[in-house]
């Protein structure tokens, strides 16, 4: 009797050492979502665990987190030369993803410093091959022929580039008054422009009034009429010449010219 329980009592010892045992090497690991977990045992990678709760089993094992979300990247201040020698500083905003965590860490490095320095790199290639004209305005054009550029290179490290935008184009000061300059004589030309045309439209109407009245005597007198009548009731001194020397007329009053004077003179 007392042997069995001797054994019993050593049996339930060995099963609390092997329970305590195992938990020591049973490891549990939540991976947040939008994020991976990459698993390491004695440091060399083992496995990508997708979001959610891991059990493994087994000693020095570590997570490290990497995150998938898009997020962006402000590539911001470069000088770059365009196709006619022009000095213009631009700033990039690269829109990626990591799609490849495993490479992404191991691969390289820094993989943000390396899709900087593509972004650079492609913008030099394709502002080099444009001139400043184009820059200016054709910036959605730009952006297109930048991206895949970028983009071979970042998926070699497991990196999908989705967007490469330029954010500033900034003139240099002697540039940004020069264009100012030629903007407002643009808009001055434009206004002479536009004064040229209302004079001449006005000249025309004048012809085809002068025309008219030309082509018919009783419209031309009934105009005279009305513009008798006008400068009478505004007060006004209306002066005309008219067969027989009439003089002025002035509030309505008409008189017959002096030639005394004239002939005294």
């Amino acid at each position: 009797m007392n042997t069995e329980i001797i054994f019993i009592a050593l049996g339930l010892v060995a099963g609390v050492i092997a329970l305590s045992a195992l938990a020591k090497v049973r490891r549990a690991f939540i991976v947040p979502q939008g994020y991976a977990g990459l698993l390491y045992r004695s440091g060399k990678f083992a496995e990508v665990l997708s979001a959610g709760r891991h059990v493994r089993w087994g000693r020095a094992l570590t997570l490290d987190a990497q995150d998938l979300r898009k997020a962006t990247i402000q590539v911001a201040g470069q000088d770059v030369l365009t196709a006619d020698h022009v000095s213009l500083k631009f700033s990039l905003v690269v829109t990626y993803q990591v799609v490849d965590p495993a490479k992404t860490a191991h691969e390289t490095q820094s993989w943000h410093t390396d899709v900087y320095n593509a972004a650079q790199l492609a913008l030099r290639t394709v502002i080099g091959g444009i001139a400043i004209d184009a820059v200016l305005s054709q910036r959605a054009a730009i952006d297109a022929q930048l991206l895949p550029l970028v983009q071979p290179m970042a998926a070699k490290i497991g990196i999908d580039v989705l967007a490469v935008e330029v954010k500033d184009v900034i003139l240099p000061a002697d540039l940004k008054r020069a264009f100012a300059e030629t903007l407002k004589a643009k808009q001055e030309g434009l206004a002479a422009l536009e004064r040229a045309r209302g004079e001449s439209a006005a000249l025309r109407s004048l012809a085809n009034a002068a025309r008219v009245l030309d082509d018919n005597p009783a419209l031309m007198n009934l105009r005279l009429v009305q513009s008798i009548t006008a400068a009478q009731h505004a007060g006004h001194t209306l002066v005309f010449g008219m067969p027989g020397g009439f003089v002025p007329l002035k509030n309505g009053a008409s008189g017959k010219r002096d030639d005394s004077a004239n002939d005294t003179q």
